[in-house]
């Protein structure tokens, strides 16, 4: 099975309400869709999301890294050269996580297709089924109040809840959702790097204090900020996630040595795809640090993805995977299925995925 020719195109997805962060505001989802196809007819499929005030990547940088450089590096070779294929990816552009992402879970769809077997039994196998998280944006305290009444209504009992973006507020944002909503309601919350080491400290002991019951915070400094990480993570009642921090597996073992957090957050688009994520979840098995898996802005056929990754390591014990549930429309045939926050992983060959809805997808020409 040759590689013959790597297609690019873009999707663009509704949101059923604005995602809002400390980071950013987005109304819809504008991801660019990599088809690899082979002499065979085979083809893989990957995605990468423009998120550039997290990974640098937009839109214009990602078709140009393809057609730069990962498209001469890639066809031509044999879908059978999977480790070498892999290795060639990664050294053919530096950064550029997520169109790497991209190319790598198209690379693991058709290695899968060529064996007749689903991503997840290849990578380990470890359970079909996972239950995700759902995210409520950083909006004032009332509406996010309705927003959790609305997900745990929905049979949600995980909320991720954003705050950050006016420290003032978030006490009360949190409050206004601990009373209303039912007390075995797990509750987290993602800072985005919103707070300074020492004013994290002093709201997230507050917090508990005033018993709000939080699993842990997400990324409550600066990325680059480690030893400030480690300065929340000692002093804070609540336990601290690395997730914009996490960029390779470089990264999660020097927080591991740190003790920089208590737990890492696995993102594809972050680290390059599954080839580079793996390195991560074993380091963690090594360290015996937990791992969340979590998605940017991203459309079924990426998240897709991470689900296999999911449903292959045990290590894996937090999920973040809202992305699919967050859109008002599904324009991607096969793969998981997402029903709220049950995600079964499909048992067809590869990622599962056999396209785009015909005419949901706008080709960039060569």
């Amino acid at each position: 099975m040759k590689i013959t020719e790597i297609r690019l195109g873009m999707i663009s997805v509704p949101l059923r309400v604005p995602f809002k962060t400390a980071l950013r505001s987005v109304s819809s989802v504008e991801d660019v869709v990599v088809e690899i196809h082979t002499d065979t007819g085979a083809v893989g499929y990957g995605e990468a999301p423009p998120t550039g005030v997290i990974t640098g990547d937009t839109i214009g940088g990602i078709v140009g890294a393809f057609k730069e450089h990962i498209i001469k590096t890639l066809v031509g070779r044999d879908v059978d050269d999977h480790e070498d294929n892999l290795r060639a990816l990664n050294a053919c552009i530096v950064h550029n996580s997520s169109p790497r992402a991209a190319a790598d879970m198209a690379l693991w769809d058709l290695y899968g297709q060529l064996y007749n077997i689903p991503v997840y039994k290849l990578l380990g196998g470890a359970r079909k089924q996972i239950v995700t998280d759902i995210t409520i944006s950083v909006n004032d305290p009332e509406q996010m109040r309705r927003d959790a009444i609305d997900a745990v209504g929905r049979g949600y009992d995980c909320l991720k809840i954003k705050v950050g973006a006016n420290p003032s507020l978030d006490v009360e944002r949190l409050v206004a959702i601990r009373g209303a909503v039912p007390p075995e309601v797990c509750v987290r919350i993602d800072a985005n790097q919103g707070w300074e080491p020492k004013e994290a400290v002093r709201i997230l002991n507050g917090m508990q204090e005033k018993g709000l019951d939080i699993e842990f915070v997400e990324q409550p400094v600066k990325a680059h900020d480690f030893e400030g990480m480690k300065y929340v993570t000692e002093r804070s009642y609540v336990p601290v996630l690395a997730d914009e921090s996490v960029f390779s597996a470089a990264d999660a073992l020097r927080i591991m040595q740190m003790r920089a957090a208590d737990f890492v957050n696995i993102k594809l688009m972050k680290c390059g795809g599954i080839h580079n994520a793996l390195k991560i979840a074993s380091a963690a098995e090594v360290y015996g640090v937990e791992c969340m898996i979590g998605c940017m802005l991203e459309s079924k056929l990426a998240v897709n993805a991470a689900v296999h990754l999911a449903c292959a390591k045990k290590v894996i014990t937090k999920v973040d995977l809202d992305g699919p549930v967050l859109c008002r429309e599904d324009h991607i045939l096969g793969g998981a299925t997402f029903e709220e926050k049950l995600i079964t992983v499909s048992d067809a060959p590869g990622m599962g995925i056999r396209g785009v809805q015909e005419g949901k997808i706008t080709y960039i020409d060569s």
